[in-house]
């Protein structure tokens, strides 16, 4: 396993935790190591998985500096991309269920990967004034959001609000997300995970085979919303370099630098 993935086993469950600080950033080596520790989860015959991240961070979504820095080579911008999306579907994907352990902020790339989990685990803050959150605030920074994960978005909170959520940005405080259904428990940080684990363990009592195959047919909107074909990722590619796209990209990265 690489330093960016580590792993612990609660019995036939495996954590699998990023571990690229500060915060998580999605670059292609990461998403790969995702890729990879997902299939071997499966290939040693875990029976559920927990998707974790650090304590106030579960992602910070894709590494934006280090896409900035490609410049114009657009098959490293493909290659970036596809990883990331890649590592969407492996979860989408998953023969064994997945639950997204959040114990701080989730972020665009990181609130897609959580929408691919079946569960959703997040942490409540220790000052109510300043809340987790989670969301996809692609439009702030200048992307757009494809309509594949715009699906992913409806199949949460309903196309209306998905919309509102959508159009505007907007990252959701963890209280409001629990009452729109966009997360499905609040625990205390030190307890997230092993909220997730708890809530596999219950599912996992049930027949094994009658559980899966329900899982399957009900998950199946979530596999197809990830085909390519609704990513259009040559699309999303051409679109990055659109001037209020990279004017946006760049107030972010001067905002984090400061």
């Amino acid at each position: 396993m690489t330093g960016l993935i580590e792993t612990t086993d609660h019995g036939d469950i495996r954590e699998i935790r990023l571990a690229r600080p500060p915060v998580n950033a999605l670059n292609t080596e990461l998403c790969r190591a995702l890729i990879d520790a997902i299939n071997r989860a499966m290939d040693d015959g875990v029976r559920g998985i927990v998707l974790a991240g650090n304590p106030k961070i579960f992602s910070a979504g894709m590494d934006v500096p280090y896409l900035l820095s490609l410049g114009d080579d657009r098959h490293a911008l493909l290659d970036a991309w596809q990883a990331f999306f890649g590592a969407a579907r492996t979860l989408a994907e998953s023969r064994v269920p997945v639950v997204a352990a959040m114990a701080g902020h989730a972020p665009a790339g990181g609130c897609v990967l959580a929408l691919c989990c079946d569960y959703r685990v997040m942490a409540r803050s220790v000052d109510p004034a300043r809340p987790f959150a989670i969301g996809l605030n692609e439009t702030q920074v200048g992307l757009v959001v494809p309509e594949g994960i715009q699906r992913l978005m409806r199949r949460m909170v309903g196309p209306y609000r998905a919309e509102r959520l959508l159009v505007a940005g907007e990252m959701v405080p963890a209280e409001r997300a629990l009452e729109i259904g966009l997360v499905d428990e609040l625990a205390e940080q030190a307890e997230v995970t092993a909220r997730a684990v708890d809530w596999l363990e219950q599912l996992l009592r049930l027949p094994h085979h009658p559980m899966l195959q329900t899982r399957a047919i009900a998950r199946r909107d979530l596999v197809e919303a990830l085909d390519p074909d609704l990513i259009q990722l040559d699309r999303f590619v051409d679109a990055w370099h659109a001037p209020d796209t990279q004017a946006a990209l760049k107030a972010l990265i001067a905002r984090l630098n400061k």
